[in-house]
């Protein structure tokens, strides 16, 4: 999570940025009020102004946004974050999320292969989710108090809902779901750091099976 409340204004100030990570504390409820309502106002905005950016910024100027995408993890971060801030809130609105990707990648495609390629396209999308229960959050939650280790997904998933603080613990010990590696890839190293960030901790690895996070 970018923590950075400096940032030039996007879709929120600073002083939104500062206020949704409790940086600035509101005086008066209707304060509050008026702070999350204007924040609501702008999200719901911005997302509307994408579909204006998609049919009429200049290509280079859409080139060079994405210009540093394969090197930029803040960037690269931001991209997940959109598309998982998108998911969920129409998963929480019980719209399935294939009737917002299905359209954008079909008509995306389509759109490409004219410029691109002078030609006509059909475009098969299939997206598929399957879930699996694997432990109630109570049950991670007591395996940190007792000091045993979780894997990184068990200890985001806990973060997540949000009714146990990880960050009081003095150090946090995980493993990959295998016990194999505690970081099989690129990307679950990048995982283990952000939480580690999230955390304000230090990230260690101990062995190639082990690492541990000490909170700050």
């Amino acid at each position: 999570m970018n923590t950075d409340t400096d940032r030039d204004r996007g879709l929120l100030s600073p002083a939104d940025r500062a206020y949704l990570l409790g940086e600035r504390e509101m005086s008066h409820d209707q304060s509050r009020r008026n702070a999350e309502a204007r924040i609501r106002s702008r999200i719901r905005d911005g997302i509307i102004d994408f579909d204006l950016l998609l049919h009429t910024l200049a290509k280079k100027d859409r080139e060079q946004v994405f210009a540093d995408v394969h090197t930029d993890d803040e960037l690269l971060d931001g991209l997940r974050a959109m598309i998982a801030f998108a998911y969920v809130g129409a998963r929480e609105q019980g719209l399935p999320f294939e009737e917002v990707l299905g359209p954008a990648v079909r008509s995306s495609e389509e759109a490409i292969a004219a410029k691109r390629d002078g030609a006509t396209v059909s475009v098969d999308v299939t997206f598929d989710v399957e879930t699996t229960e694997a432990e109630p959050i109570d049950g991670v939650a007591a395996r940190l108090e007792a000091g045993d280790p979780v894997t990184p997904r068990e200890l985001f998933s806990l973060v997540m809902q949000g009714d146990h603080d990880p960050a009081r613990h003095d150090e946090i010990v995980l493993v990959s779901p295998d016990g194999v590696d505690a970081s099989p890839s690129p990307v679950d190293d990048e995982f283990l750091e952000r939480l580690a960030t999230y955390l304000e901790g230090e990230l260690i690895r101990e062995t190639e099976t082990r690492a541990v996070i000490r909170p700050g």
